[in-house]
C-alpha cells in the first residue's frame, strides 16, 4: 500500500483560505436582514420589518428632540415612500455620508451629546439604506444643504453643499426594497399607534403625520385614557412621575393584565427588567399599604393585577436591549454607579404609590374593592377550573379537535420558525381536512370547531371552563396563566366567506376580546384570506380574491378561460390550499382602533340593538351577488370593520 493511498481523499467542497469571506456593511445587512430589523413581514404585523425601518429613522429625530433641538417632526408615509423631516442641530455635513453607511459611526457614542438615547449602536439608518431600494439623506446646518442618494446602500449621488433658505435639520426620504419586502404594504393603524406613542412620551412634541396633528400634554395619563375605557375605570387614573421614571395605570373591568412600557421612548413589546420591576412593586406595596390597615390580610398578588391597565416609561444612559429591534430591555443600571433598573422602579413605586394611595383614601377604597373583586371571582372559579382542567387533560391524549405541528413558540432558538408557527382555527371537518393535509407539520396546528361557537359576550370567564370547546382551545393555546405560555405566534381564523363563517369569525373574536384580549394587543390574531376565483387555461392557474384580480386574469389569459368560484374552504383541494398558506399566505391583522377600549367594541356589535348599529347595518349591507363587484363589507362583517 502507498502512502498516496494512505492519504484521505479531499472533500468536495474543500474548508480553505477562499472559503473565507469578508463582507462590507451593506452585504451583512442584506444578507442577514434579521439581525438588525427582526422579521422582514408584508406588513401585516406590528412587528414586520417595515416598521422598524420607519422607527429607526424616526427615533434619531426623538433624540434629536429628548435633548433640547426641534420639538416638530413632519413625517409623510404612502403605500411605497417614507419622508421624515426634523427640525434638530442637522447631522454634521462632512460626515452625512459616513452616518448613513458606515457601520459604528455616529454622535451616540459620546454620553455627553445623546444621555439617554434609544439607538447607541450605530446601526439603524445604516439598516434602512441597505434595505431600501431608494435611500436620500438631506442635512441642513447653518444655510448650507448636504445632500447624498443611495440605492440599495450603493452611493449614487454625493454633490458638494448648497445654499439654503431652510431651517436647520435632518430630512430621510426611503423606499423599502421590494425584492426583499415582498408585497409589502403600510398599515395606517400601526402607523397612527407608533406616533401616538412618541407624543405620550415626548410631552409637547409636535408629530404632523400625513396631514395629521399629534401632540400630548400629559404624556402616559393621556395614553391611558386613550387606551382604557376611561368611564368604567373604577378610579381615575394615578400618574405619577420623577426624574428618569413615568407611570401610570388604574383598574377596569377587562380580563387579564395591560401594560404598555417604555426605555428611552422606545415601545418595549417584550417588556423587560423594567416592567417586571414595575409589576413586581405594585404589588408588593399594595400588600404592604392594605396590610396595615386590615389586620395584616395579604392579598393574592393575581388579585392585585387582575384588570390592571398601566404604563411605565424610564431614561438610562447606556440601555441594554436584548436585539436589535429593541423590544425587551435586559438587565442595566440607570447610569454609571446608579443604582439597577428593579431596585430603582421598586424604590419610586414603593414611595410615590403608598404616599399617593395614603393623601387619596377614596382612590384607596376603590382599589381594595376591586382587589376584592377579584378574589371572589378566583374564588367561586376554583371548583369549576379544576374539573374542566380534570377534563381537557384526559381530552388533549386524544383531542379530535387538535391536530398539533411538532415546534411550538418558545421551544426552539431558530427565531424564523417560532415568528411562523400557526394555528388555523376552522369550522367543520371538510376545511379542517383541507389544511391538515396540506400544512406544514412542523409548524402548522388544525383546531377544528363543531358549528358556531358560543356567544360569550357579556358572560364571567366561568364559562370558558363549564365550555368544552372553549376550554380545549384555552388549553390548545397554552393561555389560561397569560401569554408567557402561548404556543403559536399566529392565531388565525379560517371560516368561509360566507354569512354563516362570518358570524363565527365574530363570535371568535368575541371570545378572545372578552377573556384574552392580549392576544389581539400584541397582533396575533389574524384572519385568513383565502381565494373566491380559480381562473386557468390549459397553461397557467391563477387565483384572485376580487373581482378586480378575476377581471384581469380573464384578460392575461385570453379567450374563455375556465372560472371557478370557491364558496367554502372545503371545495378547495388540499394541493390548492398548501399554495394559500405557505409562503404566499394572506392574512388580515385583527387591531383594535387606538381610541376604542374593548368594551366599547364589544358593547357596539354584540350588546344591544342600537340605532347607531343599526344604521351601520344598512350603510354596508350587501347581497352575495354584490361580493364580486363591490368592496365593501357584507352586514356579517361588521365587526371586521372596525377590528380588522
Amino acid at each position: 500500500m502507498t502512502s498516496d493511498e494512505l492519504t484521505p481523499a479531499a472533500p468536495a467542497h474543500g474548508y480553505t483560505e477562499d472559503s473565507i469571506r469578508s463582507l462590507d456593511w451593506r452585504e451583512h445587512i442584506r444578507l442577514r436582514p434579521g439581525m438588525y430589523i427582526g422579521k422582514l413581514g408584508d406588513g401585516s404585523a406590528y412587528d414586520d420589518g417595515i416598521y422598524v425601518l420607519v422607527k429607526e429613522v424616526i427615533d434619531n429625530c426623538i433624540d434629536e428632540h429628548v435633548m433640547g433641538h426641534g420639538r416638530t417632526i413632519d413625517i409623510k408615509i404612502s403605500e411605497q415612500r417614507v419622508q421624515v423631516r426634523d427640525y434638530g442641530r442637522g447631522i454634521p455635513l462632512g460626515k452625512v455620508v459616513d452616518v448613513v453607511s458606515k457601520i459604528n459611526t455616529g454622535g451616540k457614542y459620546d454620553s455627553k451629546v445623546f444621555q439617554k438615547s434609544v439607538g447607541l449602536n450605530g446601526v439603524g439608518t445604516k439598516a434602512v439604506n441597505a434595505l431600501s431600494g431608494y435611500f436620500l439623506v438631506q442635512s441642513v446646518r447653518e444655510g448650507l444643504m448636504k445632500s447624498a442618494e443611495f440605492a440599495r446602500g450603493q452611493l449614487v449621488q454625493d454633490p458638494k453643499p448648497q445654499k439654503t433658505p431652510q431651517r436647520n435639520g435632518t430630512l430621510v426620504t426611503f423606499q423599502p426594497d421590494d425584492t426583499i419586502f415582498k408585497n409589502y404594504r403600510f398599515i395606517p393603524e400601526y402607523l397612527e399607534n407608533q406616533m401616538w406613542n412618541y407624543v405620550y412620551l415626548n410631552a409637547g412634541l409636535i408629530i404632523n403625520y400625513n396631514g395629521q396633528k399629534y401632540f400630548s400634554e400629559n404624556g402616559l395619563r393621556d395614553l391611558l385614557g386613550r387606551k382604557a375605557d376611561v368611564e368604567h375605570l373604577r378610579y381615575p387614573i394615578i400618574h405619577l412621575k420623577g426624574p428618569d421614571i413615568e407611570l401610570a395605570l388604574s383598574h377596569g373591568n377587562d380580563y387579564g393584565e395591560e401594560y404598555y412600557s417604555f426605555v428611552n421612548g422606545q415601545y418595549t413589546t417584550q417588556g423587560g427588567t423594567h416592567l417586571a420591576a414595575f409589576r413586581e412593586a405594585v404589588v408588593k406595596t399594595v400588600q404592604e399599604f392594605y396590610a396595615k390597615a386590615n389586620k395584616n390580610k395579604k392579598y393574592d398578588a393575581s388579585d392585585i393585577r387582575a384588570s390592571i391597565i398601566a404604563a411605565v416609561s424610564v431614561r438610562v444612559q447606556e440601555p441594554v436591549f436584548e436585539s436589535q429591534t429593541k423590544t425587551k430591555l435586559g438587565s442595566i443600571n440607570m447610569g454609571e454607579d446608579g443604582p439597577t433598573v428593579r431596585g430603582f422602579v421598586l424604590d419610586f413605586v414603593k414611595e410615590e404609590l403608598d404616599n399617593f394611595l395614603h393623601k387619596n383614601p377614596a382612590t384607596a377604597e376603590a382599589l381594595k374593592k376591586r382587589i376584592e373583586q377579584s378574589e371572589r371571582e378566583r374564588t367561586d372559579m376554583a371548583g369549576v377550573k379544576k374539573l374542566a382542567n380534570q377534563r381537557a387533560k384526559k381530552a388533549n391524549l386524544h383531542n379530535r379537535k387538535l391536530r398539533d405541528c411538532r415546534l411550538h413558540l418558545g421551544e426552539t432558538k431558530e427565531a424564523e420558525k417560532e415568528l411562523l408557527t400557526t394555528l388555523f382555527i376552522t369550522e367543520g371537518d371538510s376545511a379542517s381536512g383541507s389544511i391538515t393535509k396540506s400544512r406544514n407539520v412542523e409548524l402548522e396546528a388544525v383546531f377544528s370547531l363543531r358549528g358556531k361557537p358560543l356567544n360569550c359576550y357579556g358572560l364571567k370567564k366561568k364559562i370558558v371552563y363549564e365550555n368544552e370547546e372553549f376550554n380545549l382551545l384555552q388549553h390548545a393555546l397554552n393561555i389560561e396563566e397569560g401569554m408567557d405560555g402561548l404556543r403559536y405566534n399566529r392565531v388565525v381564523v379560517a371560516t368561509d366567506a360566507d354569512v354563516d363563517g362570518m358570524h363565527i369569525r365574530l363570535l371568535l373574536l368575541t371570545f378572545f376580546l372578552q377573556f384574552f384580549p392580549d392576544l389581539v394587543r400584541n397582533g396575533h390574531v389574524f384572519i385568513l384570506e383565502t381565494p373566491l376565483f380559480r381562473v386557468r387555461n390549459k397553461k397557467e392557474t391563477i387565483y384572485c380574491y376580487n373581482e378586480g384580480e378575476k377581471q384581469a386574469a380573464m384578460r392575461r389569459l385570453g379567450k374563455n378561460p375556465e372560472i371557478t368560484r370557491f364558496k367554502g374552504l372545503g371545495e378547495i383541494s388540499p394541493d390548492e390550499f398548501g399554495k394559500f398558506i405557505g409562503d404566499n399566505i394572506k392574512l388580515e391583522p385583527v387591531i383594535l382602533q387606538s381610541d376604542r377600549s374593548i368594551q366599547q367594541v364589544l358593547t357596539y356589535y354584540m350588546g344591544k340593538n342600537t340605532p347607531d348599529r343599526q344604521q351601520f347595518i344598512i350603510e354596508n349591507l350587501r347581497l352575495e351577488k354584490d361580493l364580486v363587484t363591490s368592496d365593501a363589507l357584507p352586514v356579517a362583517e361588521v365587526a371586521e370593520a372596525d377590528l380588522a
